[in-house]
This record gives structure tokens, sequence and C-alpha cells, in this order.
């Protein structure tokens, strides 16, 4: 821990003011630098995508770069949340993950055989996790409850732009420039993606610099409305301590401290946190879904090619830009994150299930397929973004009724490398799950299948979100978190 309390900007270990200090600690900076980082860290896997390889797609309907990725994003998302919780920074571990997110890119780059392009993936999602586990936390820390749902908002809508912009710049790239001109994109990305990330500086570590000079200021002007004192007899002021010399934080619960192993055994006590993981795991199994058996689809069923095949998925990714504005939803009405999930996973219900209707190819059906699709990309846009806020909620209730109950540092990144685990074992299980489902009963079972697992996944969400619905909010705000679940 020494070393990481040597390095975030405005620590107590750096005496001289940092150049625009509060336009790089300020929210709207700091949430572009997580948007920035989420989009280019989903762009770079998809802008890969029209590179790699894809013969095993073809033959098994799964995209053996998807399950490397996921695989890893799986394994880092805990440890990664875990060491985001003590450090001192959250903005050291995000550049770490740039610098996953750089080796991932030049091994994929030189790589003349599959040893370094599974290298490569498995950096993509080890830096997946840094972004996913540490900027999230750290949108938490800079936004507070005021905003943070339309904060979370605008971080869903980048991660949507870039999962767009990514397989189709990709596609044009490798066509008309050729293998390298597709990782120069990558790396000059990743160029401003390093500006961005090494400009930020956290809340916490700039406010002695801005409290400084608030106070300097209204001595300043003290000093020139009395004048009853005169420049002769007025002695000069202390300056106020220096962010150098200023106390550091006291530590709490430096004995007894919850190992890493206890504190996710205490969030995995909050049914609430639970739910929302398990949430994130449905959401990320029926978007994935449709990578293995939608290209697939529309080739036997339309004769669509690669192009098509890309575009397809527009209609499904772009409900995703109305995210900010389910965040303001979130953040005017406190109450609705259970209803607007919960309604979320029912209405997909019947959407799944009239997918069945697409067996020929006519122009109604397309036009059907992408109806479907584009409401059916409405429905998990609108849960995505409540969930994110809920686990957030639900490690408040957690230190609400015990403060010191995860030591220092608390557990809030943790909690999101929890969600991350539940999205990629989402994202591993979706592509088996719908290409077996098709090839051994069909298309319209595998919509039937969808729409089971979303409509069961929907009552936990109605009753738990938020905490249990039969509560009253006087009562849960006064007893946070029932006893039974920290013991």
């Amino acid at each position: 821990m020494g070393a990481w309390s040597l390095w975030p900007l405005g620590s107590r270990y750096e005496p001289t003011r940092p150049k625009f200090v509060e336009q790089r600690s300020s929210t709207w900076f700091i949430l572009a630098v997580v948007s920035f980082a989420t989009a280019t860290d989903i762009f770079m896997y998809g802008l890969i995508v029209p590179v790699t390889p894809t013969a095993l797609d073809r033959r098994v309907g799964l995209s053996a770069d998807k399950a490397l990725y996921s695989a890893s994003l799986l394994a880092f998302s805990p440890i990664v949340g875990y060491i985001a919780d003590r450090a001192e920074s959250r903005r050291w571990p995000m550049i770490v993950g740039l610098v996953a997110l750089a080796a991932a890119t030049a091994l994929l780059c030189v790589g003349t055989n599959i040893g370094l392009w599974i290298a490569g993936r498995l950096f993509q999602g080890a830096a997946a996790a840094v972004v996913w586990t540490v900027g999230l936390a750290l949108m938490v820390d800079t936004v507070g409850k005021d905003g943070l749902g339309q904060a979370i908002g605008y971080v869903s809508m980048s991660l949507s732009l870039g999962t767009m912009a990514g397989p189709l710049l990709g596609g044009v790239l490798y066509q008309d420039g050729g293998y390298y001109s597709v990782f120069g994109l990558a790396f000059g990305l990743i160029a401003i993606d390093i500006v961005l990330r090494f400009a930020l500086i956290e809340k916490r570590h700039a406010l002695p610099w801005i409290k400084q000079e608030k106070t300097q200021g209204s001595m300043v002007v003290q000093q020139d409305d009395d004048t009853k004192v005169s420049s002769s007899e007025s002695e000069p002021s202390d300056p106020p301590p220096a962010p150098a010399s200023r106390t550091p934080e006291s530590p709490t619960m430096t004995k007894g401290t919850p190992g890493p192993l206890r504190r996710v055994k205490i969030l995995l006590k909050s049914y609430r946190l639970v739910v929302a993981v398990w949430g994130y795991f449905v959401m990320s199994l029926v978007m994935t879904s449709f990578d293995s058996v939608l290209p697939i689809f529309v080739e036997e069923t339309f004769g669509w090619r690669q192009t098509a095949q890309g575009l397809i998925f527009l209609p499904f990714m772009i409900p995703h830009f109305l995210d900010p504005i389910t965040g303001f939803i979130i953040d005017r009405f406190p109450k609705s994150p259970r209803y607007i999930v919960a309604g979320g996973f029912f209405a997909s219900v019947p959407i799944a299930v009239l997918l069945r209707l697409i067996t020929e190819n006519t122009m109604h059906d397309k036009v059907i397929l992408c109806v479907l699709l584009a409401l059916l990309g409405l429905c998990l846009a609108v849960v995505m973004t409540p969930l994110v806020v809920e686990v957030t909620k639900a490690v408040e209730q957690i230190e609400t009724k015990s403060p010191d109950i995860f030591g220092r540092g608390g557990a809030m990144a943790l909690a999101f490398g929890l969600s991350n685990m539940g999205f990629a074992l989402g994202s591993l299980i979706g592509p088996f799950f719908a290409g077996f489902i098709r090839q051994s009963s069909g298309w319209g079972t595998m919509g039937w299948a969808m729409g089971l697992i979303t409509g069961v996944t929907a009552i936990p969400c109605l009753l738990f979100i938020g905490g249990w619905i039969l509560n009253s909010p006087d009562r849960v705000s006064a007893e946070g978190v029932d006893q039974s679940h920290l013991e």
C-alpha cells in the first residue's frame, strides 16, 4: 500500500499545485474519461473482430475470442475490485488497466500464432475488468447519490457506441487499408486514452487545493473589508497548511479488517446485491445469445452476407442511447428502479416469444425482425442502468448498518467486480445456450427459452430491487440492513 500512496496527484506527497486542478477533477471531466475508457475498451474488442479468423464461428456458432475475453473478465473482476478498494487512488488502477489494453493490442498486432492471440484477448479481458470495476467505483466516488443514475447512463451509452462502431470501422479499415491500418486506429485511441487518464485527478485528492484557494480568497476579502485595522498594525496571517502537510486519513478497523473472501461473503449475504448480480447475468446471457445465432439465422433465412449480418445488430444496440434518460428517471424518482427493471424483464417475454414469427424471406419478416430486436434491445437497455445503481445502493445499505464492516476502503469496487462476474458468466453461457437450443429445437424454441428466463428473473427483481417490497421506506432507512444478512 505504501507504493500506491506515493503516486496519486494531489496526495500528501505532492507539494506543488497541479495545473487546471478544478477542471481535471470536475464531475464532467471524470465522467468523460470513464465514458471514453469504456467506449475504447469495447471498441478495441470489436475493432479486431473482422480481422479474426471466422472458421470456428461458422462451425460451432461460438467465437473463441469472445470466450477468452469473457473468461478473463470473469477471473480478473473480483481481484481488480479488491485491489481498487484497498488502494488510495482509483486513478492508478485505471492506468494499469490501460497498460493491459495497450499490451493486448500490441500482442494482437504482432501475433503470428495462436498463443499470442490468446494472450492478447486475455489482456483485453483484464483491461475490461479494470474499466467496468474501477471506472464505475470512481463514478460513485465522484457523483455521489445525486445524479448517479444519469452518469451511469452516459457510461452505458458509451458502451453501446463502442460496440456498434468497433466492428463496422474495423471491417472498413481492414478491407480498404489492410491489416495494420486497423491497429493504427487502435493505437491512436490508446494514445488519447493515455492523455485523459493521466490528466484525471480524483475529487478527494483535489479537494485540499480547492479548499486552500477558497480559504486564501476569503482571507483577502476579509482584509479588504476591514477598514478599522491599519496596514501597519495588521499582521500577516499564517497560510493554510499545504496539501503536503495535511494529516493523512486514519485507517479504520486496522485490526480485524476482513480479507477478500470475508468481504465477498458479506456482500453476497445482501439479497439486493445477489438479485442485481443475477439480473446482470440474465441481461448478458440474452444479449450475447444473439451473437452466435443471429448472423447464422439471417444468412439461412434471408441469404444475408457478412455486412448485413453485422448491420442487423444495430436495432438491438441503438436503444442503449436512451440510457441517460433512464438514469434521469432513476435520480428523479428513487423508487422507480424496482418497476423499471421488473417491467423491462416482463416486457421482454412476449417479444422474445414473437421471434418465432420470422420464418420466410419476405420484406414483412425482415421488418418484423428489426422491430422485435429494437424492442428487445430497449427492454435490456432500460434494466442495465438501474441494476448498476442497485449495486451501489446495496453496498451503501450494508455500510449504513455497520459503517466499519468492510474496513478501510469499503467494498464498492469489489461489489462491481462481482456484478462484472455475473455479466462475464452470462456472456460465456449465452452463445452455448442459444446455439444449442436453436440447433436442437429451432429458432422459435430459443425465443421461448429466452422469454422464460427473463420472465422468471422479473419476479425477484420486483420483490427485492430497492429492498423487500413489503418493507416501508421508513422502516428500511431506520433499520438499514437486516442483521441476519451481516452475521
